[in-house]
């Protein structure tokens, strides 16, 4: 299936997907041992004409791929809820399952929507999702900031908007330019790895969401 067809809406999300034979066979491994997680392509969540567009890697085991909402359930989605409480964009600090929480000028979407083995998608799969990933980036308009978490999410963006890699670095905090007066930001991504290695620190992520706060202001 095309990502849009004639006089249709944008697709974002299938649910239905099955282009990556690897992870359709991993995810129908992993619900027979854990019947009751979703183990589906994650669906984008948030305000759908959102100012700031959170792209993180891909669902995780027990997280996003249990709860069916983007960091939901595990270690990243900790920090990561905590902040957009903090800076205005989440109506609550904890994202539970089947709760009220709501997301304002802000949705969160992931570069990958299936859960990879090991949490490491290969390069095809990263590039067979950015049909998606190319839709979703056009909902951003002018003015708006997209916030990419770690440097697999940062490549997958630039290439979705057709721009150079090598142009344009990965590094924590940086700051972009885009078609649009759009702006990208980079981040390392709120890991259970980097939070507890101190490669990011709740000052670094808060730099960051302050930064996206100012430009969409």
């Amino acid at each position: 299936m095309s990502p849009r067809t004639p006089s249709a809406k944008p697709v974002l999300y299938d649910r239905d997907c099955r282009r990556c034979a690897r992870l359709a066979d991993f995810l129908v491994d992993v619900k027979s041992r854990y019947p009751d997680y979703a183990c589906e392509p994650v669906k984008p969540f948030g305000d759908p004409k959102a100012r700031l567009l959170v792209v993180g890697l891909a669902p995780g085991l027990h997280g996003a791929n249990a709860t069916g909402r983007p960091f939901t359930g595990d270690h990243a989605g900790i920090m990561l809820f905590e902040t957009l409480h903090r800076f205005g964009f989440s109506s609550q600090a904890v994202s539970s399952p089947g709760d009220q929480l709501v997301l304002r000028q802000c949705r969160i979407t992931n570069a990958v929507k299936c859960l990879p083995p090991q949490n490491k998608p290969v390069a095809a799969e990263v590039n067979q999702c950015r049909l998606f990933l190319s839709e979703e980036l056009k909902t951003v308009k002018k003015g708006g900031v997209i916030l990419s978490l770690g440097k697999i999410s940062h490549d997958s963006v630039l290439r979705a908007l057709g721009l150079s890699v090598s142009a344009v670095p990965f590094r924590h905090l940086g700051e972009y330019s885009l078609p649009q007066d759009r702006t990208l930001l980079s981040s390392y991504h709120c890991s259970r790895y980097n939070t507890q290695t101190g490669r990011l620190t709740q000052k670094m992520f808060d730099a960051v969401f302050q930064r996206a706060r100012e430009l969409i202001a």
